[in-house]
């Protein structure tokens, strides 16, 4: 008889950070799933108390962690590792330490910033991290506690360039500046995916019943394709139908606090042939948010 119990499972959901754009986008898609959300953000529960968790955890019955929360302030980071730590490592590791107690599907979202971005072939998972910033170094870190810690079925997905309906994010500073300014320079080299957050949110739930592993698994996930930030722009401008000239610089010329990897492709065969996935392209992720926004012409 095959393994029912992804079937008669009920999967009650805890999602951390869920007014962020990941967040939201769960929310979003939520009613399409015959699981039990619980959307908390700082206010509802303390993801830096043990206690806060487990509580919580155990009043409610979760048996599965969704890890949206994390300190995203790339360049803020920079001169607040305090905060950045807190919410990057530590609370990460409290996450683990309940979800491995309370035999909880834990799984935690990381990032590109792990890795020095100086490859010139996508990242596979296994690839040598070198993070070159404080808020590269605190998810480094949270993804190590995890895995020291090691819930069961419990997997770190890394993502990049995350961008959404929700939220504030390149697309929408783009549309922004399209309307304000006649050109802007945007950097050309700096080369990777987009990551649409729906799409990711999608996957997410999709492959939650499928997910046993005894020791925790890290998976990569972003749109398919490849393209600057410069090219991106383009698209953008392109689809919006903005009549904004975008060119193109170097790193350089935009100076920022946190040092931005030049090269963030990551590999996703790992995700795909093991949740047999297919992950869409881009622009036709580009396409739906913009459509969504009101701003596909």
């Amino acid at each position: 008889m095959p393994n029912s119990n992804s079937l008669t499972t009920t999967y009650n959901i805890l999602v951390t950070g869920s007014n962020g754009q990941l967040g939201s986008e769960i929310k979003s898609i939520s009613s399409d799933y015959s699981y039990n959300f619980f959307f908390t953000d700082r206010n509802n529960i303390d993801i830096t108390s043990k206690d806060s968790i487990k509580e919580f955890c155990k009043t409610n019955n979760i048996n599965v962690i969704i890890n949206c929360a994390a300190y995203t302030a790339v360049d803020k980071a920079q001169s607040d590792e305090i905060n950045a730590d807190l919410i990057n490592r530590k609370a990460v590791k409290k996450l683990a330490l309940v979800s491995q107690e309370l035999n909880i599907k834990l799984i935690h979202i990381s990032t590109d910033y792990v890795f020095d971005g100086k490859n010139f072939k996508p990242y596979c998972e296994e690839f040598q991290t070198n993070p070159q910033s404080i808020y590269g170094k605190t998810k480094l870190d949270g993804e190590n506690e995890m895995r020291d810690i090691n819930p069961k079925n419990s997997i770190i997905i890394r993502t990049s360039w995350i961008y959404s309906y929700y939220g504030n994010n390149f697309v929408k500073t783009m549309l922004r500046l399209g309307k304000e300014k006649e050109e802007l320079g945007v950097i050309f080299d700096q080369i990777g995916t987009p990551t649409y957050a729906k799409d990711l949110a999608k996957t997410i739930l999709d492959i939650i019943p499928q997910i046993e592993n005894s020791k925790v698994e890290i998976y990569n996930y972003s749109n398919e394709g490849v393209l600057s930030w410069y090219d991106f722009a383009k698209e953008i401008m392109k689809m919006a139908k903005l009549n904004c000239k975008i060119n193109p610089i170097e790193t350089y010329q935009y100076p920022t606090p946190a040092k931005r990897p030049h090269f963030s492709l990551l590999n996703k065969n790992k995700i795909k042939s093991t949740f047999n996935i297919e992950i869409p392209y881009w622009k036709d992720g580009l396409d739906d948010c913009l459509r969504r926004l009101g701003e596909r012409r």
